[in-house]
């Protein structure tokens, strides 16, 4: 009798807590817009708090590579803290550098792998050049929160992120240069499951 008075006690706590886990965490449906209404692929979206902050951790493995006289991805979100590495798979050397407020550095004339990675210790958005091929550019989103992504091509993207208060944060390449991120509070949980976010000065 007592085992079986302990499994029932056991499922219970099991059940109570199931339901706290999934309480505590829900999704967050973002459909981002051009000015026009159009839906806008590889917009960077991302929540921000103070929690969020807290929780965010350096990312590992991320290289922005060159292949065809062209920076791959164009566009890379990270969180603060995270070294990328830039390998150079052209069959002609690449000279890369970023002069932006969030990250400056310069890897001179170089072909194959640098010997160190570019640590981006700041938050903020880092434009990315070739001195050599002017055509090139690129763009490091450094965020301080782990609950982040890219729409996809139909400019839909799920947050998976805790409930809470947060600021919903978007940027993408059209914007003009220099242009911060958008935000606008946001609610994550209690049936706030969608959100459309239209981006004023950008199109496609």
């Amino acid at each position: 009798m007592r085992w079986k008075a302990l499994t029932r006690r056991f499922l219970l706590l099991a059940g109570l807590a199931s339901v706290g886990l999934s309480a505590s965490a829900a999704g967050l449906q973002v459909q981002v817009q051009d000015k026009n209404g159009k839906p806008l692929p590889n917009a960077v979206v991302f929540l921000e708090s103070a929690d969020a902050k807290s929780a965010s951790k350096p990312l590992k493995g991320i290289e922005v590579s060159q292949a065809a006289k062209q920076f791959s991805p164009a566009v890379t979100v990270v969180t603060t803290g995270t070294s990328i590495l830039f390998p150079n798979n052209d069959t002609v050397r690449h000279h890369v550098y970023s002069f932006s407020p969030a990250k400056t550095f310069d890897l001179k004339l170089y072909a194959g792998v640098p010997a160190n990675p570019v640590v981006f210790d700041k938050s903020g958005i880092a434009v990315l050049g070739c001195n050599i091929h002017d055509n090139m550019v690129a763009w490091v989103v450094v965020v301080d929160t782990p609950y982040f992504g890219k729409t996809d091509a139909q400019g839909h993207l799920t947050i998976d992120a805790p409930a809470g208060s947060y600021k919903l944060r978007t940027w993408h390449a059209s914007l003009p240069t220099g242009a911060p991120a958008t935000e606008q509070a946001q609610s994550v949980g209690n049936g706030n499951g969608a959100v459309t976010v239209k981006l004023a000065g950008s199109s496609i």
